[in-house]
C-alpha cells in the first residue's frame, strides 16, 4: 500500500514541539500541510471499472496491469496525455483523461483511502468515548490495525467488533492506505487461486455430504434393536458423538486452512476477496450448513462452552475481546487477523482468549 502519510508527519510533528514548542494549532496546521503535499503526488482512477497501465504511452503498447476505479498511483512524469506511474508491483502509462493528479487528488485522496490506526503498545484500551475516565469497551493487542472513523484532538475514533469507540492518539501510529494497481500476474495468479478455491469447495461440500450420508446410515444400523432398558428408544454411545464431531470440526479445519493468504476486509465475509475476523469463521461455518452471527461478541454465544484451550478441538470457536478465530489443534488458530496480515495461522495464547465454544 501507498506509505501512511500522517504517520510520518506525527513523528515530524513531535520532534518540532520538542525542540520549538510549537502550539497545537501549528503542528495541526503542518500535519495537513504535509497531507496536502503527499497527495497532491498522486494519481487516482475515476473509471466506471478500470485502466490499462501500459508499458508505453499510446494505446497499441501491451497492458502491464489495471488500475481499477479509485485505485492509487504514485506520479512519475506527464507524456503527450498520459500519467507514468508506480502503483505497487507496477509501473507504466495510464492516460490522464482517465484519472485525476494534483489538486484534484488531494480533494479526492481521503475520500478513496482508508485511515488505518495501527496499535504501538502491549494491549490498547478502547473507550465509549475520547476521556480516560469512559468506559473500556474492548482491548486490542499490539499491531491490530484499526479502521478510523473520525480523528480528534488527542483521541482517535475507531471500530472494533463490540462497536465503536475511542483509543488515545499517544498508543496508534496513523496512516492512510490505498488500492493499488494489478499486474498481469497478480491478476491471473488471483483468478487461478479464486478457481482452485472454488473447485476445493465444492470438493469438501461433496465430502461433507458423503460423511453426513454414511455417519447417519451408520446411526441406523446401529440403532436396530438397541433399546434402553424398557423404554423401547433407541440410543447411541455418547462416545460416537464426540468422534463424529471431532470428524466435523476437522472438516472445518481443513476448509478454513484453504483461505490463508487470503486478505483481511474489516465488514466483508468473502473468503477470497476479503473478510473480517467474524465473517471469517461465519463463512467458513456457512460452507457446513452452520449459521453463525458476523459478530464477534456474538460468537461468545453460540454452541457449547468448552473448558479452556487445553480441551480445545479442531474447528472450535476461540473468542478474545473483539475477535473470533478458528482452533485448528496444536494450540494454534487460524484467523482474519488484520489488514496488513490478512488471514493467517497464530498461537493461540497470542492474546488472553475470553472462551471457547463448540459449535458440532
Amino acid at each position: 500500500m501507498t506509505a501512511g502519510v500522517a504517520s510520518v508527519v506525527k513523528s515530524t510533528a513531535k520532534n518540532i514541539a520538542e525542540t520549538s514548542m510549537l502550539d497545537a494549532d501549528i503542528l495541526n496546521d503542518l500535519e495537513a500541510k504535509t497531507d496536502e503535499e503527499n497527495f497532491e503526488n498522486l494519481v487516482i482512477a475515476k473509471v466506471n471499472d478500470y485502466v490499462h497501465v501500459r508499458k508505453e504511452p499510446n494505446t497499441d503498447s501491451e497492458s502491464v496491469g489495471k488500475l481499477y476505479n479509485h485505485s492509487v498511483g504514485t506520479f512519475l512524469e506527464e507524456k503527450d496525455g498520459w500519467y507514468k506511474i508506480k502503483s505497487g508491483s507496477v509501473t507504466g502509462y495510464v492516460k490522464a483523461e482517465y484519472c485525476v493528479t494534483g489538486k484534484d487528488a488531494v480533494e479526492l485522496a481521503p475520500k478513496v483511502g482508508t485511515r488505518i490506526a495501527t496499535v504501538t503498545t502491549t494491549t490498547l484500551k478502547v473507550r465509549s468515548g475520547a476521556s480516560q475516565d469512559a468506559d473500556v469497551i474492548g482491548l486490542v493487542p499490539i499491531e491490530e490495525e484499526l479502521v478510523v472513523k473520525e480523528e480528534q484532538e488527542g483521541w482517535v475514533k475507531v471500530d472494533i467488533e463490540e462497536g465503536q469507540g475511542y483509543v488515545s492518539n499517544d498508543y496508534v501510529k496513523l496512516s492512510t492506505e490505498f488500492v493499488e494497481a494489478e499486474s498481469k500476474a497478480e491478476e491471473e495468479a488471483r483468478l487461478a487461486k479464486e478457481k482452485a478455491e472454488q473447485e476445493a469447495a465444492i470438493k469438501a461440500a461433496m465430502a461433507e455430504a458423503r460423511r453426513s450420508r454414511q455417519e447417519s446410515q451408520k446411526q441406523a444400523r446401529g440403532g436396530k434393536g438397541k433399546t434402553s432398558s424398557g423404554s423401547g428408544k433407541s440410543y447411541r454411545p455418547a462416545e460416537s458423538y464426540t468422534t463424529a464431531s471431532s470428524g466435523m470440526g476437522n472438516a472445518v479445519k481443513d476448509y478454513a486452512l484453504q483461505f490463508v493468504g487470503n486478505p483481511y476486509v474489516y465488514g466483508g465475509t468473502s473468503l477470497t476477496n476479503g473478510t473480517d475476523c467474524s465473517g471469517f469463521v461465519m463463512s467458513v461455518y456457512k460452507n457446513f450448513g452452520v449459521s453463525l452471527p458476523h459478530s464477534s461478541a456474538g460468537d461468545r454465544s453460540v454452541g457449547a462452552a468448552v473448558d479452556g484451550l487445553a480441551n480445545a478441538q479442531p474447528g472450535d470457536l476461540v473468542c478474545y475481546s473483539g475477535h473470533v478465530a478458528l482452533y485448528i489443534g496444536g494450540g494454534q488458530i487460524v484467523h482474519a487477523s488484520t489488514s496488513r496480515t490478512g488471514i493467517i495461522v497464530s498461537n493461540a495464547n497470542y492474546r488472553t482468549p475470553l472462551s471457547v465454544r463448540r459449535v458440532f
